[in-house]
């Protein structure tokens, strides 16, 4: 595949395009060749262990990491290899921990929804107008989390803060809605509610993109998993081809049993 071929399905170009993507921190390859492909309306999950490059394959997706230049390299977000920042986030709304630790402060539910017009974390002079304040209602009803829209981030558990900075990325109706390991520190009541959350979103016609190292983060709506270690992508297939005893075992170097319980995969014995 040159630069100039993108493909395309049914006349729309990849939401993402990957080809031959290193990017070098250091001395260390942080990503390594990447070649993926992700059209809109997947639900995908890239799983792999700590340290595997998961996080830095979001910041290359946001821009915030470029490739190493090479004539074979191709770095598109729907068919465009140069995007300003905010509009990549116009349409691609990322959560993270590291968004979540810097809205570890005073600024309510509502504002942290109402930032994500701004791109901002919280609002100063930005000029909120009534269609902001209306989509926000909307988000607000949609995650079920009116009733906390007053209580700063601070007074919130992390799977309420987390839901709020779902929002935040929802405002501009993003094509795809990218989940860095999105269920840390949720206990079980949190995180049935969360992935109960997860699903409605998928169902709303939003793709999932779920980076995760965890098994039990995969919901059912995802079929296409993406194995990554060592700043590489090793499997790219279907849910029920991926996630095996022989591929999970050698993607975390454990001894390990993968059950399905009702769509949901688990993994045991190590």
């Amino acid at each position: 595949m040159t630069r100039n071929d993108s493909p395309e399905k049914n006349g729309i170009p990849p939401l993402l395009e990957f080809h031959n993507v290193t990017v070098i921190k250091g001395d260390k390859n942080v990503l390594n060749s990447l070649s993926v492909t992700i059209s809109e309306g997947e639900h995908i999950a890239i799983l792999g262990p700590n340290g595997a490059g998961k996080s830095s394959f979001i910041k290359a997706v946001n821009r915030e990491y470029y490739p190493q230049p090479d004539d074979d390299v191709v770095f598109r977000i729907r068919g465009e290899e140069f995007w300003d920042v905010f509009a990549v986030r116009a349409f691609i709304g990322i959560v993270s921990n590291d968004l979540q630790f810097v809205y570890t402060r005073e600024v309510s539910g509502r504002d942290v929804i109402l930032s994500g017009f701004f791109s901002s974390i919280g609002l100063f002079n930005h000029a909120v107008t009534p269609a902001m304040e209306a989509r926000t209602d909307e988000i607000l009803t949609f995650l079920e989390i009116g009733h906390l829209q007053a209580r700063p981030m601070t007074g919130m558990s992390s799977g309420e803060a987390r839901r709020f900075l779902i929002g935040r990325a929802l405002v501009h109706r993003p094509a795809a809605l990218i989940l860095d390991e999105p269920t840390n520190s949720l206990d079980l009541h949190a995180l049935h509610t969360f992935r109960n959350l997860i699903r409605k979103i998928a169902h709303s016609g939003t793709s999932i993109i779920l980076v995760t190292h965890n098994l039990h983060d995969i919901i059912p709506e995802i079929d296409r998993i993406i194995l990554m270690k060592d700043g590489r992508f090793t499997g790219d297939g279907k849910k029920n081809k991926m996630l095996t005893d022989p591929e999970i075992g050698g993607l975390f170097n454990v001894p390990v049993h993968v059950r399905e319980e009702d769509g949901w995969y688990y993994a045991t014995g190590y």
